[in-house]
């Protein structure tokens, strides 16, 4: 297997074909093994992957630590090529609970300054707001992150589920590398309004969620057991008969796979990469067994007639249910 790269828009660097999501290590998706999360990190360094992305809110905190001791630990040639990429603005209470986001200017320099020394680093490479502040215009909020590039404590500025309108205003403010926001086969809401004005900007697109949050990955079962502090326990499309119907997409696409000789993760995540040299899927590996089959992906090639028959299986729209409950789907920029 062969890491390629990718650049990230036309001002941007150069990351790996695949960039490492890390937050289920950390929240929201149930137990993490702590020294195997770390394990994790280091292959995925070991295999040429260069991008690692956290929230300082993630296990509020946790994530970055994690992080930073898995850099810490690894050999400093790997280390020196990882490159990070950070959400912030995220408000939680000590009960987990969230609170809201704060884009102001002056909470953007202190979150970059426990971020820093969380990850153990002296600067971060993409650095991005998680969600848009509706109390702050993202001129503002953009503009205090570009003050951060300006002193080196980052080296450049990405979005995080906004619309077409507010990648516009931001673009026009300081200088965009991209726009990291949900994408897979069963999300592709980007495409109508979002990805034109991303291309037109020259703004690239990092995708989370290419694996829906493991529901099209082929392990999750009906039957899966749930804890309560699992995303997916809230998550519409895991909900009763919405479940029942994505996962019967899952089996048409499963078909396709055995043909391919892929595992149905393969083809999700290779069809995200088919999408366009401007988009850099985000696998959320949280083991090293799932790690090595994500980056199998790089490995499948879909020609024509096979993009053809995973639209026929799995078409736009063809999933039920939303992606996030509705009071977060509230605060999707992205969404309106």
């Amino acid at each position: 297997m062969t890491m390629r790269t990718r650049t990230l828009g036309t001002t941007g660097p150069q990351v790996s074909t695949l960039g490492l999501g890390c937050m289920g290590m950390s929240a929201l998706y149930g137990e993490a093994d702590r020294a195997e999360s770390i394990a994790t990190i280091h292959a995925a360094l070991e295999s040429g992957v260069t991008l690692l992305d956290t929230g300082d809110f993630y296990g509020m905190g946790h994530n970055e630590l994690l992080i930073g001791e898995a850099l810490r630990a690894a050999p400093a040639a790997r280390r020196e090529q990882a490159l990070t990429s950070v959400k912030f603005g995220a408000l939680r209470g000590a009960d987990g609970s969230w609170l809201g986001y704060d884009g102001r200017p002056a909470a953007v320099k202190n979150f970059v300054a426990y971020s820093l020394q969380r990850l153990g680093v002296d600067h971060i490479d993409v650095y991005r707001i998680a969600r848009v502040d509706p109390d702050i215009p993202i001129e503002e909020t953009v503009g205090a992150i570009a003050e951060l590039v300006e002193q080196g404590y980052v080296r450049h500025i990405g979005l995080s589920e906004v619309g077409a309108e507010t990648i516009r205003r931001a673009a026009a403010t300081a200088p965009i590398v991209d726009l990291q926001i949900e994408y897979s086969l069963i999300s592709r809401g980007i495409e109508a309004e979002i990805l034109p004005v991303t291309r037109e900007l020259g703004i690239g697109i990092t995708a989370y969620g290419v694996l829906s949050r493991g529901l099209i990955s082929g392990h999750f079962t009906s039957d899966r057991q749930l804890g309560a502090g699992d995303f997916r326990a809230f998550s519409p499309r895991f909900q009763g008969e919405n479940l029942r119907h994505n996962l019967g997409l899952v089996e048409q696409l499963r078909k396709i796979a055995e043909q391919k000789g892929a595992t149905v993760a393969q083809i999700a995540i290779a069809w995200v990469l088919a999408r366009g040299e401007d988009i850099v899927p985000l696998v959320g590996a949280r083991s090293r067994d799932r790690l090595a089959e994500a980056l199998g992906a790089l490995e499948v090639t879909l020609d024509a007639a096979d993009l053809a028959a995973i639209e026929e299986a799995v078409p736009a729209d063809a999933a039920a249910g939303d992606r996030y409950p509705a009071a977060q789907m509230a605060h999707l920029d992205s969404e309106r």
